[in-house]
């Protein structure tokens, strides 16, 4: 990503930052000193990267699509999504699911796998929905999904797939 950087004598004390193509245009204070705004600069681009690799995936991915579909085959269309999406600042984790307004985050990292590790996870996520822990409903309802188990051992040698779950 280039970076341009645009110092005026108008600017105070704020900072701003704008992709226009892949130029990353900064507004800057012209009395900034260079230290500061190299890291300043630094944290806009990984903010501005995490931002497109997100439009990316829910481009190439439409997790809404996916889940209509994994809804339709694995739980009647009983379920009631209310929001899904890829998220880039959940590391720790490849899903999560707040089962009580009925919204789902998935890691962008998921969103580097192969499909039939996504779709483990969205099922896996989904599945708190109805069962809110890892309790072995929760897990019969997740086995119903014909590659779960492998998926499982895909996530664990990716490295954050513990025994309870993702």
């Amino acid at each position: 990503m280039e970076v341009k950087i645009i110092r005026s004598r108008r600017r105070k004390r704020t900072i701003s930052a704008r992709l226009v193509k892949d130029t990353l245009l900064v507004s800057a204070p012209l009395m900034l000193s260079r230290e500061r705004l190299d890291k300043i600069v630094a944290d806009f681009k990984v903010k501005f990267e995490k931002k497109k690799l997100k439009q990316e995936l829910d481009r190439k991915q439409n997790l809404i699509d996916i889940a209509r579909k994994l809804n339709e085959k694995y739980f009647e269309n009983k379920l009631k999504i209310n929001s899904i999406e890829y998220v880039t600042d959940q590391n720790s984790k490849y899903g999560c699911c707040n089962f009580r307004d009925g919204r789902i985050r998935v890691s962008h990292k998921v969103g580097m796998m192969p499909e039939w590790v996504r779709d483990y996870v969205v099922v896996h996520e989904m599945a708190h929905l109805l069962e809110p822990n890892h309790s072995s409903a929760f897990w019969k309802i997740v086995s119903c999904y014909k590659l779960a188990e492998r998926a499982r051992g895909y996530l664990m040698a990716a490295g954050l797939e513990s025994e309870e779950g993702i």
